[in-house]
C-alpha cells in the first residue's frame, strides 16, 4: 500500500473505523498489523514498537510504514491514541458528540418522524445480513457452553450494558445462575477472577471497547476458560480470546447505533439453551418466576 500524506485520524475511534474501511484493500503484512492492533489496543498502549513487533511476528520498520499510511508521521503518533483510550475512563465520548452532530446535520428527511423511519430501515437491514451472516455451528456450540456452564459470568459496559442485562434477566428465567461483572465499586475484574472451570464468559462489546471489559476478556481467555463474545467485528478485541464470536454487522459509525441486531442474537442464545435443557423440544417453554 502506498504511503499517503492525508490528514490521520485525530482519535482512536477515527482511526479503528478507518482501518475497518480498508482493511479488504490492504496488504496481508497491514492486514496482520490491523488485526494485532485491533485485538490488542492496551498492548499497544504500554509497550514499544520493538516488543510490539516481535509479539506481532513483523518488523517494527511495517509498523512505521504502516502508521506513515494512515498519514502519520511515525508510529509514536498512532500508539498515542492507543495511549489516550487506556487513560479515558469513558473512551469515544468526544467522537460520540461528534457523531451526534453529524446525525443532525445530514439527515435525509428533517421531520421527527425521520429519526424512527431511518432507524428502522437500518434495522432492517442489519438483521437481514445477520440472519445471513450468523453460523449455525457457531449458534449450537455456544449454547452447548452455555448449558453446561455452572455459572454464567456476564459483562458488558457503555452501550452494551442493556444487552448483558437482558441476557442476566432471560437466562435466570430458564434457570441458569449468572453473574453479572458489574463495573459499580470496581469490583468487575476481581469478580471475574473466581470463575471456576465449570464457567463461561459471556461478553458484549462494541466500538469503543470499554478498557475494563477488554482486559477482562483477555484475562479470562489466558486461564483457558470459554468466552462467547457478542462484537460488531473479527477485528474487535474480543475476537483474539472468544471461543465463540458473533460479529454483529454496523455499517456506519453514527450516535444513535441501534441494538436492535445483538438483542436478536442474545435471545436466540438463550432459547437455543432452553431447548437443550428442556430435552431439545422444538417450542421450548420459558418458565416464569412465579412457577414452583
Amino acid at each position: 500500500m502506498p504511503t499517503t500524506r492525508q490528514k490521520p485520524p485525530a482519535d482512536y475511534e477515527a482511526l479503528i473505523r478507518l482501518i475497518h474501511d480498508r482493511y479488504d484493500v490492504m496488504s496481508k503484512t497491514y492486514q496482520k498489523i490491523s488485526v494485532y492492533l485491533t485485538q490488542n489496543p492496551n498492548e499497544i498502549a504500554v509497550h514499544s514498537i520493538h516488543a510490539i513487533a516481535d509479539r506481532c511476528g513483523i518488523h517494527a520498520s511495517s509498523f512505521v510504514r504502516f502508521a506513515q499510511s494512515l498519514g502519520y508521521t511515525g508510529f509514536k503518533d498512532l500508539q498515542s491514541l492507543f495511549q489516550k483510550r487506556l487513560e479515558t475512563a469513558a473512551p469515544g465520548f468526544e467522537a460520540r458528540v461528534r457523531a451526534l452532530d453529524d446525525d443532525l446535520e445530514n439527515r435525509d428527511d428533517p421531520s421527527d418522524i425521520g429519526f424512527l423511519r431511518e432507524l428502522v430501515v437500518k434495522d432492517i437491514a442489519s438483521l437481514q445480513e445477520l440472519l445471513e451472516d450468523t453460523s449455525a455451528d457457531d449458534l449450537a456450540a455456544a449454547a452447548d457452553l452455555l448449558l453446561a456452564a455452572d455459572t454464567v459470568f456476564l459483562l458488558g459496559q457503555l452501550r452494551s450494558a442493556p444487552v448483558v442485562e437482558f441476557l442476566r434477566y432471560m437466562l435466570t428465567m430458564i434457570g441458569k445462575r449468572c453473574v453479572l461483572l458489574d463495573p459499580s465499586g470496581g469490583l468487575a475484574t476481581h469478580m471475574a477472577r473466581r470463575m471456576t472451570e465449570p464457567d463461561v464468559l459471556l461478553a458484549v462489546s462494541f466500538r469503543y471497547y470499554a478498557n475494563e471489559v477488554v482486559s477482562i476478556v483477555e484475562d479470562v481467555g489466558q486461564t483457558g476458560r470459554p468466552v462467547i463474545a457478542i462484537s460488531d467485528s473479527t477485528l474487535s478485541p474480543l475476537a483474539k480470546s472468544a471461543s465463540v464470536l458473533f460479529a454483529v454487522p454496523e455499517h456506519r459509525h453514527t450516535f444513535s447505533r441501534s441494538l436492535a441486531a445483538p438483542m436478536c442474537i442474545a435471545q436466540a442464545l438463550v432459547l437455543a439453551t432452553a431447548a437443550r435443557a428442556q430435552g431439545g423440544d422444538d417450542s421450548p417453554r420459558i418458565p416464569t418466576v412465579t412457577e414452583n
